[in-house]
């Protein structure tokens, strides 16, 4: 499995989300030398940009994902839109002077959303791959993740290899659905042993219920999904790493660099970092 043995190779240069067994990341910033009036001049220079932009609804930025991610994105016991990407999203958009409007759907619907310029951009744990680049673009990456594989604690499936001929429950349009679904020769297990759903929620009751043998899935949510429910758990060996970034329309350049410099400032400042904090202990 080439494209899988490639992935992995990749894990030791790349730092995990993970709530356990691993610490958590977020992309650095390098470090300014600008002095205090060339920083107040860069900030005007902000201001003047985000006046120009335009956006879906004037005075917001409206943000397409699908809700039921957790950490990156989830409703609270109030409905409220929680989490670590919603944050982030409110963080940016209060950069750039501007309201965050959350418009919750599936996520293949999110990323065509911001693809169509129905939403400014999409934010759902959205991996960057060579196939979404050609249909959108992508901001500078903030955040890094780890597919994982879940199955029941009694399972016969050990490693990746062991998912051979298994059925495997994966997020519809997620790289974990692309990667598992490609020929065997281009290192997945084909379409015929994947079934996708709506959400990972949902996956892994068809899990728990024996309806697939297992779940490949980001690391984060995977440890949410295990720690709700007894009797699963996540393989040691990881699947695949990726990172994560914010999408727009391709060509949208005024405000992909907006969000660019407002992300850039809030990695530099440590505010993306203690939002990834809040909701991932690192141990």
């Amino acid at each position: 499995m080439k494209k899988i043995t490639a992935l992995l190779l990749g894990t030791a240069m790349m730092l995990s989300l993970a709530a356990c067994g691993s610490s958590a990341s977020v992309s650095e910033s390098t470090a300014s030398s600008e002095t205090s009036s060339s920083e107040a001049a860069s900030s005007e220079a902000s201001a003047e940009t985000a006046g120009e932009l335009t956006t879906v609804t004037p005075g917001k930025l409206t943000m397409s994902t699908n809700a039921a991610f957790p950490p990156y994105e989830m409703t609270d016991d109030n409905g409220n839109y929680v989490g670590i990407d919603i944050e982030v999203a409110e963080a940016i958009a209060d950069k750039l002077g501007l309201e965050l409007q959350v418009d919750d759907m599936d996520f293949d619907a999110a990323l065509l959303a911001a693809q169509t310029g129905k939403s400014d951009m999409v934010m759902a744990g959205v991996t960057v791959t060579e196939e979404r680049q050609t249909v959108m673009d992508f901001s500078n990456t903030y955040a890094t993740g780890i597919q994982v594989v879940i199955v029941p604690e009694d399972s016969d499936i050990a490693s990746i290899e062991d998912m051979t001929g298994k059925m495997i429950g994966v997020q519809r349009g997620t790289t974990g659905d692309l990667y598992c679904s490609a020929s065997v020769e281009d290192g997945g297990f084909g379409e015929e042993n994947v079934t996708p759903y709506d959400n990972g929620l949902t996956a892994v009751q068809a899990l728990m219920n024996g309806q697939v043998d297992c779940v490949v899935i980001d690391n984060a949510p995977a440890q949410e999904f295990v720690d709700a429910n007894p009797g699963l758990k996540i393989l040691d060996t990881e699947y695949a790493n990726e990172d994560y970034a914010i999408g727009v329309a391709k060509g949208n350049t005024a405000l992909l660099d907006a969000i660019n410099g407002a992300l850039e400032e809030l990695q530099a400042d440590g505010t993306v970092q203690s939002i990834v904090d809040k909701y991932i202990t690192a141990e």
